[in-house]
């Protein structure tokens, strides 16, 4: 019989040498936690379609802060159910909505702790679509002079970040202009280039309050059909100032995420959303999966598509995984 000289396997070996030979590392620095934020006070309703996640008032949403800055997370990203909606979802940028205020009152309890501020119009409007309405078509430019309000309103309450949700385009640069206009030159953008028009948001919908009352978000988000369209998304929005580029959802796109990876040097997050999060929750609760080695595996196959950031729901239980 030949000798076999080449083995492979003596690099699997044992766990030491796995550990040494690892290409892809996952910490809980990689991560960013969602936090729901709605009116009223000692708050906390569990969304039913995302076990474990909750709806917050201000006071606990900090909290849920502290614990996720004790665990190592160095981020979260604020949404938020609004007190009142009107047509063109002036809510959003009222300082004294639950966003703003949560924003505030983390960021005095905990400086250090990231503060990302979702910029849309959907869970704010009457009618549920991501910006101003004429008929029932979304008016691009009209909605760009309400998206630069709420970034602005955002930055001044406190959030270190600005991440537009809303697939507008040119919404990228004049959010840029508003806050540098505003002297918040150094408050980041991270943009939603790449996001797609997908099933997968579900839950969140529920979570936000944010489905359309009529028709569908296909004519400003993409179609998931579509590769070559995402880096079109991508230098646009790189060419009007953004700082990190999003892909969303994540899982079903990494192959988008390895060919945003490819192409840029910037930083790429990816979102694993609601859809991903509660078919893993469901399937975990009736024991047809491993939950902790499911998303550990799905979070480090993200990181190895090319991801520098990854928000998620699964961020707190991944983040004590890893320390055990």
């Amino acid at each position: 019989m030949m000798k076999q000289t080449l083995r492979p396997r003596r690099m699997r070996i044992s766990e030491g040498v796995r550990s040494m030979v690892q290409e892809t590392t996952l910490s809980a620095k990689d991560f960013v936690y969602p936090i729901f934020v709605v009116p009223g006070e000692n708050v906390k309703t569990e969304i039913p379609s995302m076990p474990n996640c909750y709806h917050l008032s201000v006071d606990n949403a900090v909290k849920l802060a502290k614990e996720i800055y004790e665990l190592g997370i160095p981020a979260v990203e604020i949404f938020g159910l609004p007190e009142y909606k009107d047509e063109i979802g002036s809510s959003a940028w009222d300082a004294t909505s639950p966003v703003q205020r949560a924003m505030k009152a983390i960021k005095t309890e905990l400086p250090k702790l990231v503060i990302i501020g979702d910029v849309c119009m959907c869970q704010y409007t009457s009618h549920g679509h991501c910006g101003k309405l004429c008929g029932e078509y979304v008016d691009n430019d009209a909605t760009l002079e309400l998206l630069a309000k709420v970034a602005v309103s955002q930055a001044e309450a406190g959030a270190d970040m600005i991440a537009p949700s809303d697939m507008m385009d040119g919404r990228v640069a004049a959010i840029r202009e508003a806050l540098d206009a505003a002297g918040f030159i150094n408050v980041s953008i991270m943009s939603y280039a790449v996001k797609y028009a997908s099933g997968y948001y579900g839950p969140f919908r529920d979570a936000a309050d944010s489905a359309p009352q009529f028709g569908d978000r296909r004519s400003y988000q993409m179609d998931p059909a579509n590769s070559r369209e995402a880096m079109k998304e991508v230098e646009l929005d790189l060419a009007e100032g953004a700082d990190i580029i999003m892909v969303k959802p994540a899982l079903a796109y990494l192959d988008i995420v390895r060919q945003v990876r490819d192409n840029i040097d910037h930083p790429i997050a990816v979102y694993n959303v609601s859809g991903e999060y509660a078919m893993v929750k469901a399937a975990a609760a009736n024991g047809w999966i491993d939950e902790k080695r499911i998303v550990l595996e799905t979070l480090t196959s993200m990181k190895r598509a090319g991801a520098d950031i990854i928000i998620t729901y699964h961020a707190i239980d991944a983040a004590r995984w890893l320390k055990e």
